[in-house]
Order: structure tokens, then sequence, then C-alpha cells
């Protein structure tokens, strides 16, 4: 199996400027914030984040692939960097501190492209989780002082704690139904939204969440920290990784029964 552990390490000094960056202008009273075309925000901290992990991965790794939210797909090849510069962008234009900065590297497979690489870093909460293939997925501040993670073994729907971003989506596309029954059948439900639910899938802190509409960048991070957990991540029709356009993760155990909620329609 290949050693991304290079890789891994370039990925954290990614993760250092773009938390630097991103933490300088948090809670700034003269923060621009504009509104894209799907009418999502995006600050001027997204902007010059992604803009300081691009000019790295430049120097770094030029022959490279980037795809990233802001600025779009540069380059071509078998491997592509995948950045979010700030998961959760309307928790950072308004002070609230769960937003993190998702940096993945993907390679082409049989299967498509699959992310080896992740880290998900959340300068205001003081975490950072990060995994790479074959290597298992840990959290802390550096690479040198790091905890394994592990999902957790509940095995019962009813013992479960499920998390999720928020229910217009599921209404939208016609799973509400399926939603609000997975939600009167968990043990306890909370909406922590964003990457926030997958990192605690991986930590066994949560059991299983799920999100109807997301994009790669979203996913490709927060899919190989809860598989090299030990967990699944799949999009809501179980295929494997973060290509699906939406996204359900467990410990495994429950993936089935948490895609059949999903799934049903009335």
């Amino acid at each position: 199996m290949p050693d991304y552990h290079d890789d891994l390490r370039l990925a954290h000094v990614l993760a250092d400027a773009a938390d630097a960056a991103t933490m300088d202008r948090f809670k700034a009273l003269d923060l621009k914030v504009e509104t894209k075309p799907d009418m999502t925000p995006v600050s001027e901290a997204d902007k010059h984040a992604e803009e300081l992990i691009r000019g790295h991965l430049h120097r770094a790794r030029p022959r490279d692939a980037i795809l990233g939210e802001e600025y779009g797909v540069e380059g071509t090849g078998p491997r592509r960097w995948v950045v979010d510069p700030i998961d959760g962008t309307k928790n950072y234009v308004r002070g609230v501190p769960v937003w993190a900065t998702l940096i993945s590297l993907m390679e082409a497979g049989e299967d498509g492209f699959q992310p080896v690489v992740g880290v998900v870093s959340a300068p205001a909460l003081n975490r950072r989780w990060w995994a790479a293939k074959g290597a298992g997925a840990f959290s802390g501040r550096s690479l040198t002082s790091a905890t394994r993670l592990r999902v957790s073994k509940v095995e019962r729907i009813a013992d479960s704690s499920f998390a999720y971003s928020s229910m217009t989506g599921w209404e939208e596309q016609g799973r509400l139904d399926g939603f609000m029954d997975l939600t009167r059948a968990c043990w306890r439900t909370r909406g922590y939204g964003d990457f926030w639910p997958y990192m605690m899938v991986a930590e066994g802190s949560v059991d299983i969440c799920a999100e109807p509409e997301l994009s790669l960048w979203d996913m490709a991070a927060t899919a190989i920290v809860v598989q090299e957990a030990g967990g699944r991540f799949t999009s809501l029709d179980g295929v494997s990784g973060p290509g699906g356009g939406n996204a359900a993760a467990s410990n495994g155990l429950l993936h089935d029964e948490l895609l059949g909620y999903l799934n049903q329609r009335y």
C-alpha cells in the first residue's frame, strides 16, 4: 500500500496556514461578506484561505490538480487536492465557532477518485482530525500528539445518537417522513451540522449522521476520517465514498438501517 505520510504532513502545513488566516479575521467587525449565485455566503477569509492553500500546493505539488470551493478546478492528473477553505461559513460570519478547513488528497482508481488523505481543522474549537489510507484516523494538535479514533459499537437504532444539519433539504427531496421516523426511533438527536457530526461519528460520540445535499469539497476529508476510524461513509444510495452529492455516515453496524429510513418515500 502506498505511503501517504509526506502528503499528510503537507496537509497539516496547509491547515496551519489556513488556521492562521481564518482566525485572524474571525469575529472581525469589518469582515467582508458577499452572496454567491447559489445564495450562500462567502467571506474574504474563505477566499484568502483557499488562495494560501493553492499557493502552497503550487510550490510543493506542482503536478497535482486542485479543486476548491471558491476557485474551481485547476490542473489534471491522477492526484487531486480538494479544499473547502471554511466549511460552515454561515457560522463563521455570525461568530459561531463551529467551522473548519477541509483538505483532502484524492487519487484516481478503479472506482474513480477516492480520498487517500484528509485533514479537518477547526481552530476556533482548538480541534483537528486527520486520516490517511491504511494508516488509521487520529485527533490532536499535531502528528506527534494524537489520539487514535474509533467509531462506536452501538448496534441498535433505539440506542443511537443521530446528528443532522437541518430539515429543509429532506423535505425538498421528499424524504422528510423517513427522516422524522428516524429521529423518533433514535435515543438522541442533535442538529450539529457541517463537518462536526462526521468527526463525532469517527470519535464514537455520535453513531449516525446524514445530509441530503452536499458538494465533494464538503465530504472528501470527512469521508476518509470516518472510514479510517472503522465506520462507513456512503451516499444515500449506498455508494461508498464522497461522490454521490449527499452523505450518510455511521459506525457501520447501523448503516443499512440508517439508509433504510432515509430512503423511505411516501
